[in-house]
């Protein structure tokens, strides 16, 4: 029970997470980085990401319950910043070819947002995690799901740490161009996460009158 336990968690938060969909918006976010500074923003998207997962997985309902705010509510709040780091993405900002110029450190941070949450640590992910760790009876069970969330961020932090080699192949120029692909999916998963939140209000509306 506990090994089919860890792998639906596994496969359901690789899906999710979705590493290799988000190599070329990595890429996108990072490309004023050096190579080290890239690697740290690895480091740090993937631990801010475990930081969020886990603090929901404790006590991610009774934080949003005490804040009164409801799953679509977060959906919704999490699409609107995607949607504002795809229009940069899309049309650029402080150059034709950067993102937003800045300190290393304060382009280092993009890596913890977006990058880390909503993008990583997203409403998807919350939600499932909570649900998981609602349904794990005992501790080996929830030691369980967390082992899998462990184990399936591990495998995107290694595609955001080698992602590096793609950037390699494709040039400064090829680049720029994933940035743009980037920008328009990104924007497509954002709207489509505020489409999901406003479909679950008005089905929640619906149902109180």
């Amino acid at each position: 029970m506990t090994l089919r336990l860890f792998g639906e968690v596994l496969v359901t938060m690789l899906v999710i997470l979705d590493p290799p969909g988000n190599v070329p918006i990595f890429l996108a976010v990072t490309r004023q980085l050096s190579d080290k500074e890239r690697h740290r923003a690895a480091f740090l998207a993937i631990g801010t990401a475990f930081l969020v997962i886990v603090l929901f997985a404790f006590g991610g309902q009774t934080i949003l319950d005490y804040l009164h705010v409801s799953v679509p509510a977060l959906q919704g709040a999490g699409g609107l910043l995607l949607l504002l780091v795809a229009l940069q993405l899309l049309y650029g900002k402080g150059g034709d070819d950067g993102y937003i110029e800045a300190t290393p450190e304060q382009r280092t941070s993009i890596a913890m947002v977006p990058l880390g949450t909503p993008l990583l640590a997203g409403p998807g992910a919350i939600v499932a995690t909570i649900v998981f760790f609602g349904k794990a009876d005992g501790f080996a069970e929830s030691a369980t799901v967390l082992l899998a969330i462990a184990v399936a961020l591990f495998i995107s932090m290694i595609a955001l740490r080698f992602s590096g080699l793609v950037q390699k192949i494709v040039r400064p120029t090829g680049v720029l161009l994933l940035a743009r692909v980037a920008g328009m999916i990104l924007a497509a998963v954002a709207v489509q996460m505020i489409a999901d939140a406003v479909t679950e209000f008005v089905r929640v509306g619906s149902q109180r009158m």
